[in-house]
């Protein structure tokens, strides 16, 4: 069988997105073209963002390719899989564009996980897979009567067959990525401790997270916390490496302290970004983690209140006091450290300034709170409305606009509706 793995070229205009814009490598991808290969198929990987195409240019490769299935993801990068552009727009664009190639559409990502039977409405697929997606495209070769995790239509009703996909990450091997498309990935994600000189990369070395805060949306996918072996992590970092990547970025939910990980890429001499929760780390961990490179700490504090963290369902143990000196302690080993803060009603905003302003003038950067989107698949959705329904998205994305008239700097000044910014809903022959 041939499959067609497609990233479209992503656009964000009137989103209230507000990720990392520029193109990262397709990791969930990756693991499906190894997958796929492994078995037998025959796999044409397409990444309209970092390879710079347009539409019109990837439907004519995947036509000339000929598929028996072609993919589509929903979110742009893995990375952003928790925090994906609410609307459908993009993946819309592209699948109607390629409704007239041969083969079957499948649609895969946070939509089709989260809220599977609206995701194949909207987007017209044939199939969208519910979860992690890199062992089930290889099973969509076969009868889908036998296939789990997915949903498509039976006698012209969409029909959910067992339960979301959590990926063995035992199974999945080593990334080898072409040097063509390394070399196209300048971004450093997350860096500013100084100007890349060569290409940055992403990484996985774990997925899921063994904490369930309110606002992460990961109920439906990488949501249980599993660890990839660190020969295989370090084996594809070797394989970067050799093609001139200079910085590592880690998209793990949660980047836990890892010896054996820590200290192998310290004999390596790379310079590598991490998610984290300082409240997890001791000093001791904190050194071996500048030792080994990092130069870039993402790490979540949310809110600068003991109640707002309660609120969150954060599970800290430390006073705001005790993580405003762990943040302190990462910096004299970490060139830069960033304490996230969300929007929360217990947080005093006199009291968030005044943290946020002692840690700036001790060279840890703490941004002004974002208000806090009610994902679809998060604790503080179902908390609210319930199990997600077909009108989540909207309902969340009316939500956000109606309570907040502030957003993040990399957001417009005013984010537009779902209605707005989606195709009308198409259907598949």
């Amino acid at each position: 069988m041939r499959y067609a793995l497609v990233n479209p070229p992503w656009t964000f205009g009137g989103s209230i997105y507000f990720g990392c814009r520029e193109p990262h490598l397709p990791l969930e991808y990756g693991y499906s073209r190894a997958l796929l290969e492994a078995a037998g198929h025959e796999v044409l990987l397409i990444d309209g963002q970092l390879e710079n195409r347009t539409t019109a240019e990837i439907t004519v490769a995947v036509r000339a390719f000929r598929p028996d299935f072609t993919v589509v993801c929903t979110a742009p990068s893995y990375l952003f899989w928790r925090c994906a552009p609410p609307e459908l727009r993009v993946p819309q664009e592209m699948i109607r564009a390629l409704s007239e190639c041969e083969g079957r559409i499948v649609a895969v990502g946070p939509h089709c996980s989260t809220t599977p039977k609206t995701a194949l409405r909207k987007l017209g697929a044939d199939v969208v897979v519910v979860g992690e997606c890199e062992e089930i495209l290889p099973q969509l070769a076969g009868p889908w009567s036998n296939v789990q995790s997915i949903c498509y239509e039976i006698a012209g009703s969409p029909w959910m067959q067992g339960t979301t996909h959590s990926t063995d990450m035992n199974r999945l091997p080593a990334l080898r990525w072409e040097t063509d498309l390394v070399r196209r990935h300048p971004h450093h994600h997350h860096r500013f401790d100084s100007q890349p000189n060569g290409p940055g990369a992403e990484v996985e070395t774990s997925r899921g997270c063994p904490y369930h805060c309110t606002f992460c949306a990961k109920d439906n996918f990488r949501d249980k916390y599993r660890r990839r072996p660190v020969a295989t992590v370090l084996e594809e970092i070797d394989a970067l490496l050799a093609q001139g990547v200079e910085y590592i970025y880690f998209i793990d939910e949660i980047f836990l302290p890892n010896t054996e990980l820590l200290n192998g890429l310290a004999d390596r001499h790379v310079r590598i970004g991490v998610q984290t929760r300082l409240d997890l780390w001791n000093d001791a961990m904190i050194e071996l983690l500048g030792r080994a490179g990092c130069v870039s700490i993402e790490a979540g504090v949310e809110s600068v209140t003991e109640e707002g963290r309660a609120e969150l369902d954060k599970k800290c143990r430390m006073s705001t006091d005790g993580l405003a000196q762990k943040l302190l302690f990462a910096r004299k080993h970490v060139p830069f450290v960033q304490a996230n803060l969300i929007q929360m009603e217990q947080d005093d905003p006199n009291v968030v300034e005044h943290f946020r302003q002692d840690l700036i003038a001790n060279g840890v950067w703490a941004n002004k709170p974002v208000p806090l989107y009610p994902y679809p698949g998060s604790p503080d959705y179902t908390k609210r409305w319930g199990v997600p329904d077909g009108s989540a998205w909207e309902r969340a994305t009316e939500y956000y606009l109606s309570v907040y008239d502030q957003f993040s700097d990399i957001q417009e000044s005013r984010p537009r509706p779902l209605h707005e910014l989606e195709l009308q809903e198409a259907t598949r022959a």
